[in-house]
């Protein structure tokens, strides 16, 4: 009988995980579940998922993993939501950037023999700007993989062999690192790109400034209207205090010296700091698209990983 592996989140992050899973689907059952049934029937359209369950109960009953690809501000109340459904010693997986909030949360409304482990997916190199689901999302693409901390092994081990499912090369690290690199990665650019748009935006010279802002603008602005929302956006950043603190000091002490450079009038200094600057951002872009910082080692081969991955659960079931 297949196992069933259910996705709560069918944006592009959950319909990504069942397209990578659909070479599997003689041994997993994928079952999606959205709040939106557009995408429901979008996931089920293009393959994502072997079924759509709308009621979110049913959705996660029996559900051997769960995978969580929500908005920060809709964890807690999945949790609680399905909470009276999920299996004995099923596994949740969740994408969000708040992994030691949801780990707490976790421990406080599911059962004692579930196990929550948190995933922070990167993308594959080549989809870096992409921003529609495929199979090979997270192909050769690094995933921290950040246990709470007493997941059970088996399910420490079982989100390690999903990830490789994925295509993705799994990094084990735990909770409270994960958020600090998520804070860095993913937070502070969308709250940079909010200021921007305070800066900018219905100030002075708006008017005539929208007509013409040019692509870096909307590179730049565009963090705060593409990805999280308002009430995840700001939900995280809250929940992620302290390095959120320290990350907008830096931030702020940066444009400090910028502003120094160009109060004294002192170009060279500013054209080096510049220069650094992007020469750092290119540096970072080169090995981020060749993926050239590490060796990816040696990995079991996508059968053995399904093997290995469907025994873990059976013998945690029995």
């Amino acid at each position: 009988m297949p196992t069933k592996i259910t996705m709560i989140g069918l944006g592009q992050t959950g319909k990504a995980m069942g397209l990578a899973l659909a070479t599997h689907r003689q041994a997993i059952l994928r079952i999606g579940h959205d709040l939106r049934p557009e995408q429901e029937r979008a996931a089920l359209q293009h393959g994502a998922v072997d079924k759509a369950e709308h009621h979110l109960p049913a959705a996660a009953r029996g559900a051997r993993i769960i995978a969580l690809a929500l908005p920060a501000a809709a964890v807690r109340e999945t949790l609680e939501y399905i909470s009276q459904d999920v299996e004995d010693g099923a596994v949740i997986l969740d994408t969000s950037p708040i992994k030691v909030a949801a780990a707490e949360w976790a421990r406080q409304i599911l059962p004692k023999s579930c196990g929550y482990v948190g995933l922070t997916p990167a993308l594959n190199p080549l989809c870096l700007h992409e921003t529609i689901a495929r199979a090979d999302l997270f192909t050769n693409a690094a995933c921290l993989v950040a246990p709470a901390p007493h997941a059970p092994e088996g399910a420490v081990r079982a989100a390690l062999d999903f990830v490789s499912l994925l295509g993705a090369r799994p990094l084990l690290t735990d909770i409270h690192e994960a958020d600090g690199l998520t804070a860095a990665t993913h937070l502070l650019p969308q709250i940079l790109s909010a200021a921007l748009t305070q800066a900018t935006a219905n100030q002075p010279g708006w008017a005539d400034a929208r007509k013409v802002a040019s692509r870096v603008y909307s590179e730049v602005s565009g963090g705060i209207s593409q990805h999280d929302d308002a009430d995840s956006l700001a939900l995280a950043a809250r929940l992620n205090l302290p390095a959120m603190q320290i990350l907008l000091a830096r931030a702020q002490e940066a444009l400090n010296q910028i502003e120094s450079d160009l109060a004294a009038e002192d170009e060279s200094a500013l054209r080096k700091r510049i220069g650094s600057a992007r020469e750092e951002n290119l540096r970072w872009l080169g090995e981020r698209l060749n993926d050239d910082w590490s060796a990816a080692g040696e990995r079991p081969a996508p059968a053995s990983l399904l093997s290995r991955l469907l025994n873990g659960l059976t013998k945690k079931k029995k």
